[in-house]
């Protein structure tokens, strides 16, 4: 059993969220659900490539800030190409591999490679990844490899 579980608190779309995450992970799946009023569902039990989440339609006082995000480790750029599309759609891309959904939760889509070449012992190589990375929004991992053979 998981010790740590992310809790996710909507204002009334936790259903929705939770319907798009399952859809675009394919190790996925809704676990349980609390029904709410009038055939609403208030709070739902999910998994996304295993890790087990919780999401609550808590009301308009609720929102989510960017400090925190979800990471999500993406081998290959077709991989970031398809979960990057499906997230960012409706939401909003940022820099550096981040963006924010259409219901205002923070994501990072990142291959482990980048965390390699940041920290490479070769600090000139470092510093051009760092350098292309920071022009970029959603991570190409093909450019980061140009940058960090100069």
């Amino acid at each position: 059993m998981q010790k740590i579980t992310t809790f996710l608190t909507f204002n009334d779309q936790a259903e929705e969220a939770v319907k798009l995450y399952t859809s675009i992970f394919k190790n996925s799946q809704i676990t349980s659900s609390m029904p709410g009023p009038n055939g609403t569902v208030i709070s739902l039990k999910f998994q996304l490539e295993g890790q087990d989440f919780i999401a609550l339609n808590g009301g308009p006082s609720f929102s989510f800030a960017q400090g925190i995000s979800l990471f999500v480790s993406c081998e290959t750029q077709p991989e970031i190409d398809e979960l990057w599309g499906k997230l960012s759609e409706g939401g909003q891309e940022q820099p550096c591999g981040w963006l924010k959904d259409r219901f205002g939760v923070s994501w990072q889509v990142v291959p482990p490679i980048l965390g390699k070449m940041l920290g490479d012992k070769d600090r000139a190589c470092a510093k051009r990844v760092l350098d292309a990375m920071l022009k970029m929004t959603k991570i190409d991992i093909a450019t980061l490899k140009h940058a960090y053979e100069g």
